[in-house]
């Protein structure tokens, strides 16, 4: 036996040990590199085919290819066996027990606020209005001047308004929704309008530099104060209960013309007077009008032709009457203890 072949065979039985020996996967690999690799043992015998003489090539490249083969397919029955081996022991360690108790799935659920808008907008979509949305960033032109707040409006100072430029601002109410559905002309108009606005307001117990408006707007032929008060007398009533009054004072907004504040009866103590209510039997819910002419000139509508009358009512202050919250703050701290009430 020459001494080439030898070294072969020595070569064949030291990896035969090796693969018997591995024990893992990742050990096979290191075996496979190492003696088939670009720089492993039986790559180095065939390059140092150059020193063999010419009439021995052949014989020896035939070792050499014979001992690869007989490696091969030794690691590869090797790496079967331990690839099952280690399914098996994977599959008796994950066995999952029947009998074992689940685990619990969280649910989420609906945050009040989310409650109380969808039931605003079930009142108002039976009623026959449409829910319509718009921009959070809005024009000057669009949150001010058409809705007839003038320049020098307390409203427009930067004290209480997040303005982006001069003529961009985070609008601060919903009505500019109303004064872009009027420039479209398609009338009649039977809309709310939720969103969030934002006001440069201290955070408090009852405010918020960001919180949540439903403005309603109806316009149309013949519309008078009267369908105004119907109308609110209803949602009050589908909100708060069947008994629920109303009740609307004289108020001023610039955008209505004349304008209202209503009140509802207490539905804590039925108008009697509680704490709730700090004693008057009322409690104060939205803000009201007829249009004002001027607004509907400057939105395109001829005022001598049609009417319309535009509501507006803060989204927390009825969650917070309804679910007798005393905090506005606990509607956005995400305590999951306070949230879990309303699942």
């Amino acid at each position: 036996m020459s001494e080439i072949e030898q070294k072969i065979r020595e070569i064949q039985e030291k990896a035969r040990e090796e693969i018997q020996n591995a024990g893992g996967l990742d050990r096979l690999t290191d075996i496979r590199v190492s003696y088939l690799g670009k720089k492993g043992i039986l790559t180095s015998v065939m390059k140092s085919m150059k020193d063999v003489l010419p009439e021995e090539r052949p014989t020896v490249g035939k070792w050499v290819n014979d001992a690869r083969k007989e490696i091969e397919t030794l690691m590869d029955a090797t790496k079967a066996s331990l690839e099952e081996a280690a399914l098996e022991k994977k599959l008796a360690e994950e066995r999952i027990d029947v009998t074992m108790p689940a685990k619990k799935i969280r649910i989420g659920h609906r945050h009040p606020n989310t409650l109380v808008r969808d039931e605003v907008e079930r009142i108002f979509i039976g009623m026959g209005y449409e829910v319509v949305e718009g921009p959070e960033i809005e024009y000057d032109e669009y949150n001010f001047t058409k809705l007839n707040i003038p320049a020098n409006h307390p409203a427009k100072d930067e004290q209480d308004t997040f303005y982006i430029t001069d003529d961009i601002l985070l609008r601060t109410q919903t009505s500019p929704v109303q004064a872009r559905i009027m420039e479209q002309g398609k009338l009649p108009i039977r809309m709310i309008a939720p969103g969030r606005v934002f006001r440069s307001d201290e955070v408090d117990a009852t405010h918020s530099p960001s919180f949540y408006q439903i403005e309603g707007l109806v316009i149309d032929k013949h519309i008078t104060m009267a369908d105004l008060k119907g109308t609110l007398d209803v949602f009050a009533k589908e909100l708060f209960g069947p008994e629920t009054k109303t009740k609307f004072r004289p108020h001023h907004f610039p955008f209505t013309e004349p304008s209202a504040e209503v009140d509802v009866s207490c539905f804590k103590c039925g108008g009697k007077g509680c704490r709730f209510c700090k004693g008057s039997g009322w409690i104060e819910i939205l803000g009201c009008g007829m249009v004002h002419p001027h607004v509907l000139e400057m939105c395109g509508l001829d005022p001598e032709e049609y009417g319309g009358f535009a509501f507006g009512v803060g989204l927390e202050r009825i969650t917070l009457l309804k679910y007798e919250i005393d905090d506005m703050r606990l509607l956005y701290e995400n305590d999951v203890r306070f949230i879990d009430q309303f699942s």
